[in-house]
């Protein structure tokens, strides 16, 4: 029993305390901000995380994918789960069809998965450019320029990283 005890606060110690504070010692130093949440900062003012969506229902931004969860990053992340054939989920995509039009891109009809994914596909992002052209007082091949400029992996772009830029644009 000694041993199985002396085992147990030995792994304890090592894996409850040793491990977490090398992991994140070693993480600050090479990957800080990966390590802080990947916060955008402006003027000392934190914007938001590259990492999670923001709700954003501004006509001169772009919008992230519907998210079940409200956008909010304290509930556990995920879908609605939901259904293909049920009525309930019908009725949201209708209403999100009444919005944005019956030829809108699937991303911004059904929500993403986690319900904070931060990236929308090239073509969400380009259905929104005359309506964000419109309200910005902005030509849509300048927007679209921008969109090209800040295509992440496999022609995908941060909303957040996207609308900071525009708020850039917009200034000059």
């Amino acid at each position: 029993m000694k041993s199985a005890l002396r085992m147990f606060f030995y792994m304890l110690l090592l894996t409850g305390v040793v491990y977490p504070f090398l992991i994140t010692g070693l993480s600050q130093i090479f990957m800080p901000h990966l390590a802080g949440g990947s916060l955008l900062q402006k003027n000392g003012r934190i914007l938001g995380s590259e990492l999670i969506a923001q709700k954003t229902t501004e006509e001169r931004y772009f919008w992230p994918r519907p998210s079940a969860i409200d956008y909010n990053p304290l509930h556990p992340s995920g879908g609605s789960n939901l259904a293909p054939t049920s009525q309930k989920l019908k009725e949201i995509v209708y209403q999100r069809q009444k919005k944005w039009g019956t030829d809108a891109p699937s991303q911004l009809l059904y929500a993403s998965g986690s319900g904070l994914d931060p990236h929308i596909s090239l073509e969400a992002a380009y259905f929104q450019i005359p309506r964000i052209a419109k309200e910005n007082a902005i030509s849509e091949s300048a927007i679209r320029q921008l969109v090209d400029s800040l295509v992440e992996r496999s022609d995908y772009i941060n909303v957040l990283i996207l609308n900071r830029a525009l708020d850039e644009q917009s200034q000059r």
